[in-house]
């Protein structure tokens, strides 16, 4: 049998395990679990609901924020339902900062609710990585290209995030086409347009990089409200 010694040696070790454990648990398990999210520097309203797969719209509604959807670096925000854990987009790559600014979405410019048009593809090239939401999860397509690429709008809109703070997209853009759809390219080298900057399908908003794994390519996803869906649903035959 175990001494009495050994048996606190043990339990005080499961409790250091324990705890050091629970304090390298990501943000998106915290918030799948608490169901709430706390702000970090650099957030946008756009790139949490896009973290979540939540509607920006519903986001803003339950947190009663009004349009420009200003939110504040250390609020926290209540998300909506049950948030599975996610498997690309599962937080910020760094560390948040202790600033206290305000982040706000650039009101100007306001997006036409009507349907999208003719969707284009952002990158000429080979799908390498297809949509999937089994495993391996992929929640849009991955397209073969070389760094320094032009990356185009796939359809007009206005760009609502612009920026590097999600995990696994590198710099990423997002534009909002319209109240249902938004789209996002990621892993890019550089970004050439800024949040609230009104794009016409085929302008240029980046240029291609490479990938966690060093590959060179574009990921692109389409949302319709919130939820990723197939962009080969909404694209044209190559």
């Amino acid at each position: 049998m175990l001494s009495r010694k050994t048996n606190l040696s043990l339990a005080l070790l499961l409790c250091l395990v324990l705890i050091s454990g629970c304090a390298g648990l990501p943000a998106a398990y915290t918030a799948a679990t608490s169901g709430t999210y706390k702000v970090r520097s650099g957030d946008t309203l756009y790139s949490i609901a896009f973290r979540y797969g939540l509607d920006y719209k519903s986001l803003a509604k339950i947190n009663s924020i009004q349009p420009p959807y200003t939110i504040y670096a250390d609020q926290i925000l209540k998300l909506r339902g049950s948030v599975r854990l996610p498997v690309a987009d599962s937080g910020p790559i760094n560390r948040p900062t202790a600033k206290t600014t305000t982040k706000k979405i650039p009101p100007p410019v306001q997006v036409p609710n009507k349907p999208v048009g003719n969707w284009r593809w952002p990158l000429k090239g080979n799908v390498i990585s297809s949509f999937s939401l089994k495993n391996p999860v992929n929640k849009g397509i991955d397209i073969a290209g070389k760094k320094g690429d032009t990356v185009v709008a796939a359809a007009d809109g206005v760009v609502v995030y612009a920026g590097g703070n999600l995990r696994g997209y590198g710099k990423l853009v997002i534009i909002k086409h319209n109240d249902r759809y938004l789209s996002a390219y990621g892993n890019n080298d550089s970004m050439l347009v800024k949040e609230g900057e009104s794009v016409k399908a085929g302008k240029s908003i980046a240029r291609v990089g490479k990938s966690a794994a060093d590959v060179e390519m574009l990921h692109f996803e389409i949302r319709r409200d919130g939820k990723p869906v197939d962009p080969m649903q909404y694209l044209p035959a190559s």
